[in-house]
């Protein structure tokens, strides 16, 4: 898959290898966008389905044929390229139901500490939600909304004192945090993503006349709340780990993941969530998955993933501070050398759309770095009309599938008819009956979830799949 190209280096990206994860980063306004846009566009037309979040609402584009940039024409005309102007097929997604198909995801499967991160809870407060989730698999009541989450909140610590024998002390202040957390959490518009049904992990994998469908989210309302963002994708990421059977080393990607504004994953991130991305990341490309960042800085990704990422495009850094200087410095240091050119100072001198370039080989080796420039993507650059897009969002074939919510019977239900002389039991039920019930919770909750083992699964949630013995959604 041509890339990009200089007077006399034509630079690809082999399919094999573009599950070997990927980092593109440069200053704003360098090329990384386009950048994106073409590695999407070039993966679509072999048949592989990408997902990326559209931060600045100019993606859009890459579902129509280009050919009506003028600067476009011109560059493929300078690097000698026949323009074959072409556009993939699309999907629109948006967590707010508004901008594409409405993404969801239970309160269950979520777990409390990606919950936690979202809500940006102290370490007491996501221990008191993890309790919480504790409490609420062991007495089978069913966590997939807001409302669910309340009621839990609000019935435990009612209850605290009964609760505290067998879980520990749950504290009401943290309890009252939580709350709170959760109607700041609502007020951004979140509601509408916890629920069901829940987004399946296929429908992002779809292939349609031979060309993979490009996944694009509505982001640019969403980076308000970047917390929101960065947990949905960890999220997303740890349901195609989970999910995704091991395939080796396939011919190419079964799927492409690009985290635009990568920053957000690693700001204020605990080092045991920065460890299990770093396990993630890994480990997910034997699933057949690539994930690419993408961001302004090399020092935004920690330098345990720096060093899995190797199809390596950098644009233009400018170096005016100390940190500048570093960025510039542990970019060029990253990259395979070249004794042609000197990266460190290169990096400060590239042009729109040029860009420092080094791909995997063959035998999975980094080539030395190129300067060259990137070949633009086939679709048009910018977004669509809004009729245009709501009229693919009215043509989509998951629209019957996604487009209304379903509130099943769950916490908030079952809490809300009980009464105080029946309270939630912490104890082995004794009667003949009270055991069959139980029974049939626990053969309901394990037929719900969409993966188990033999030996069942541990019902504590982590933030990224199995690695941390996630439970999967009940």
């Amino acid at each position: 898959m041509l890339l990009a190209k200089n007077e006399k280096t034509a630079l690809s990206l082999l399919p094999a290898l573009a599950n070997r994860h990927g980092l593109i980063t440069g200053a704003t306004g360098t090329g990384k966008t386009l950048t994106m846009q073409a590695m999407a566009q070039r993966l679509s037309s072999i048949g592989v389905p990408v997902f990326m979040a559209d931060v600045k609402g100019d993606f859009s584009g890459i579902a129509r044929p280009g050919g009506a940039n003028a600067k476009v024409v011109e560059r493929l005309k300078s690097l000698g390229v026949k323009p074959e102007f072409a556009g993939c097929p699309v999907e629109f997604w948006d967590l707010y139901g508004k901008s594409g198909l409405s993404v969801r995801a239970t309160v269950s499967d979520m777990g409390p500490l990606l919950l936690g991160r979202m809500l940006a809870l102290n370490e007491t407060q996501a221990g008191v939600l993890g309790l919480v989730f504790k409490i609420a698999d062991d007495n089978g009541l069913l966590l997939l909304d807001l409302k669910d989450l309340r009621a839990m909140l609000q019935h435990v610590g009612d209850n605290a004192a009964k609760f505290k024998t067998q879980y520990g002390n749950v504290s009401t202040s943290s309890i009252g945090a939580i709350q709170r957390g959760l109607l700041q959490l609502e007020s951004q518009g979140a509601a509408q993503f916890f629920g069901e049904p829940m987004l399946e992990i296929a429908d992002l994998m779809r292939v349609r006349e031979s060309k993979g469908v490009v996944n694009v989210l509505a982001a640019d309302r969403l980076m308000n709340s970047p917390k929101l963002y960065s947990s949905f994708l960890l999220w997303l990421l740890s349901e195609l780990f989970e999910q995704l059977p091991e395939v080796g080393d396939p011919e190419q990607p079964k799927l492409v993941f690009f985290f635009d504004e990568a920053h957000l994953l690693f700001d204020e991130a605990p080092k045991a969530l920065v460890e299990k991305v770093e396990q993630v990341v890994r480990l997910i490309r034997s699933k057949g998955v690539g994930v690419y960042f993408v961001t302004q800085n090399p020092l935004d990704v920690p330098e345990s993933v720096l060093g899995q990422l190797g199809n390596r495009v950098q644009h233009a850094l400018r170096a005016f501070t100390p940190r500048d200087q570093k960025a510039v410095k542990t970019a060029a240091d990253t990259l395979r050398p070249n004794p042609k050119l000197k990266a460190e100072k290169v990096i400060t001198e590239l042009g729109v759309g040029e860009a420092l370039v080094s791909m995997l080989d063959e035998k999975g080796r980094p080539t030395m770095v190129e300067r060259a420039f990137i070949v633009p993507p086939a679709s048009q650059i910018g977004p669509i009309s809004a009729e245009e897009r709501a009229q693919m969002m009215r043509a989509s074939a998951l629209l019957a599938k996604y487009e209304k919510t379903v509130d099943r019977e769950s916490a908030y239900e079952k809490l809300s008819v009980r009464t105080e002389e029946k309270p939630v039991t912490t104890e082995k039920p004794a009667s003949a009956g009270r055991q069959t019930q139980s029974i049939l919770d626990a053969a309901t909750k394990s037929a719900v979830r969409a993966i188990g083992s033999e030996l069942g699964r541990q019902i504590i949630r982590g933030v990224l799949g199995s690695i941390l013995g996630s439970g999967r959604r009940r």
